[in-house]
């Protein structure tokens, strides 16, 4: 009896307050889904972290004859210069921290240059005598880079040692800037549904004030009169984290799969990391219901 009469309760506030009902679904969906896409934004940083960290190379790279740079004012590397640096980073010295070694020769630069700037006009400009002789050098230790920096970087015939990360860090940056907006838009939407769920709820307990009066004098417990106003809120609270759930699968299924598929070598989260997500929205969703509904029933109604 009591649970039909919750559930009635519950169904009248709804009725009565369907537009507002329906503000708060609207208002909470967006909110949880500028969350959930902060979220797997960070979750897609750390995994191209761990993926392109782990392939992160230190390209060594070589003078060339019309290099400008005070490095290579002697003039282009010679055989002998280039050898001493083959034979260097090939030494015992440097076994713990280099794990392999490759080296690309000017032709094999222009041809990863045309690749690389296939639809720049200047790539038809550019000749192989103008690229560096490179060695390119995978670390046990990324982090070790500087090791190899202040080895290499005033060797004869080196024109400048370069890190990878130095680059990747600017793309985790700008992908940090881009979770960090994600995630504040988000909060100020979760403002917006907390004042929304609190007038909503304010509203239904003025328009059943006759009803909640009847039940104060006939002794209802203060649980009995709140629990339908609560379950308002988080119910429609529920159906926004639903649809906030629902969106971001669609995303991350559909869009970040396309991009899966079209970038095989890049390492992207899959649908299944949203459902990882899904439960902590339906959580966030329903306590920010719960306690902005408790808080304004303590104010509006007096048991």
């Amino acid at each position: 009896m009591r649970m039909a009469f919750v559930l009635g309760e519950i169904g009248s506030g709804i009725r009565r307050n369907l537009s507002m009902v329906v503000s708060v679904i609207l208002v909470t969906f967006v909110s949880l889904t500028f969350v959930g896409a902060a979220g797997l934004l960070q979750l897609q940083i750390n995994q191209m972290k761990g993926y392109w960290y782990d392939r992160v190379q230190v390209a060594v790279f070589l003078c060339v004859g019309n290099d400008v740079s005070p490095s290579c004012a002697s003039g282009a590397v010679t055989d002998q210069q280039r050898s001493a640096i083959e034979a260097k980073l090939n030494s015992p010295e440097f076994k713990q921290y280099i794990d392999t070694v490759q080296f690309e020769d000017q032709e094999t630069a222009l041809g990863h240059f045309r690749e690389q700037f296939a639809n720049s006009p200047i790539v038809d400009s550019v000749t192989a005598d103008q690229l560096p002789e490179t060695f390119r050098v995978s670390l046990v230790d990324p982090e070790k880079y500087e090791v190899i920096n202040e080895a290499f970087s005033s060797m004869p015939g080196v024109e400048s040692v370069s890190d990878q990360r130095e680059l990747l860090e600017k793309v985790f940056s700008f992908m940090n800037i881009a979770s960090l907006v994600a995630l504040l838009i988000a909060v100020l939407m979760l403002v917006c549904a907390i004042l929304l769920i609190a007038t909503t709820i304010r509203l239904s307990a003025f328009s059943r004030r006759r009803e909640t009066g009847i039940m104060r004098l006939v002794g209802a417990s203060k649980a009995v009169i709140q629990l339908p106003f609560v379950l308002e809120g988080v119910i429609a609270a529920l159906i926004g984290a639903v649809l906030a759930s629902g969106t971001l699968w669609a995303v991350a299924h559909f869009f970040i799969g396309m991009l899966a598929r079209q970038y095989p070598a890049t390492a992207f989260i899959s649908a299944r990391e949203v459902l990882m997500l899904s439960p902590a929205l339906l959580i966030l969703g329903a306590l920010l219901a719960g306690v902005s509904s408790l808080l304004t029933l303590r104010r509006y109604i007096k048991v």
